[in-house]
């Protein structure tokens, strides 16, 4: 396809970012490579498309299996990282890398979860004038419950915190170029990308899917990192943790004025007696309640310390993409 004459049609690019997916990754390239050229052979994108794989710093044969395919099809690229970035990082090299040569992007991840027929969708909503196009879930049956209400309660305590997201919707989007530019222009290292994204505004529209049970392999997000992932949503958006701890204090100092009349007007009826339980029991208290406060804080104080020394993002090893325009 290098050196064909450009078409009019727009040129998709799918971001798929890549950790350890050896095990999916020949059905992942299949099943969006009949989609991409079932697009392409419909005119609906530019028949010099592709679908861009990132390996963010893979232990298995990721890479190797990325190059192997790349021999195959001319619509399969890859780009390679140094070491482990992370996922959110993956797809900020991916659009970064993509956003020169393309006219609208697509990023999905390589478990086949998200269903990849709503991707003609969000074609469709591009050229009908959408900027940003969401894949949101339209139910959560493939969930535990216990996830289920942990989502539930997480967007709405969001909601609450003022962050604009959009609910169910993960990091399954189509973005156009303008879009994506101006994205990019956000330059903090601590990324939340179902935040970030809304902020960007221009004209957006969502498309329902069903999610489905992963294809193979090992979940990249098991509870522990949902819990980090939140609490980076929480703390990079929101200040209202450090306001909850300035009201947590007045509360904690009239308690304590309160107990204090309390211990007084007791002393003048002579109604002594001996507190050794209830002071342990204000000192362990107001001890928890400092620990935390002091680690709320901390958070926040960590994440300027990551952004002031603007160290990068990623670095790339290997740049295949970028060779095939």
């Amino acid at each position: 396809m290098k050196g064909q004459v450009m078409r009019k049609e727009k040129i998709l690019t799918i971001i798929v970012p890549c950790y350890n997916e050896e095990a999916v990754l020949p059905e992942t390239v299949k099943e969006l490579g009949e989609v991409l050229e079932n697009m392409i052979d419909e005119r609906k994108v530019a028949d010099n498309s592709k679908i861009l794989f990132v390996d963010d710093g893979s232990k298995d044969k990721t890479w190797s299996l990325i190059q192997k395919f790349e021999e195959q099809h001319d619509y399969i690229a890859g780009i390679k990282f140094s070491r482990n970035f992370g996922h959110q990082n993956a797809l900020v090299a991916g659009l970064t890398t993509a956003v020169n040569y393309s006219d609208m992007m697509i990023t999905i991840d390589a478990d086949l979860q998200d269903d990849i027929n709503a991707i003609p969708k969000m074609v469709r909503k591009y050229h009908e004038g959408k900027d940003i196009v969401y894949g949101v879930r339209n139910n959560r049956d493939t969930d535990t419950a216990f996830k289920r209400k942990t989502a539930l309660v997480f967007y709405d305590l969001m909601k609450k915190l003022g962050v604009n997201m959009v609910p169910n919707s993960a990091d399954y989007r189509l973005m156009s170029k303008r879009a994506v530019e101006t994205l990019l222009q956000f330059k903090e290292r601590n990324l939340f990308l179902r935040g970030m994204v809304p902020m960007v505004g221009f004209p957006s529209a969502k498309v329902y899917y069903a999610r489905k049970e992963r294809f193979a392999g090992e979940s990249k997000y098991p509870l522990k990192k949902m819990i980090k992932f939140a609490l980076d949503g929480i703390t990079s958006f929101s200040t209202v943790p450090i306001k909850l701890i300035m009201g947590l204090g007045i509360g904690v100092v009239f308690i304590g004025i309160i107990l204090m009349i309390y211990t007084f007007i007791q002393r003048c009826f002579g109604h002594v007696v001996a507190g050794w339980s209830s002071m342990m029991i204000s000192i362990w208290v107001l001890g928890g309640v400092q620990m935390i406060c002091i680690s709320v804080i901390g958070e926040y104080i960590g994440k300027i310390y990551s952004e002031v020394k603007g160290r990068p993002r990623f670095t790339i090893e290997e740049d295949d993409y970028s060779d095939k325009f």
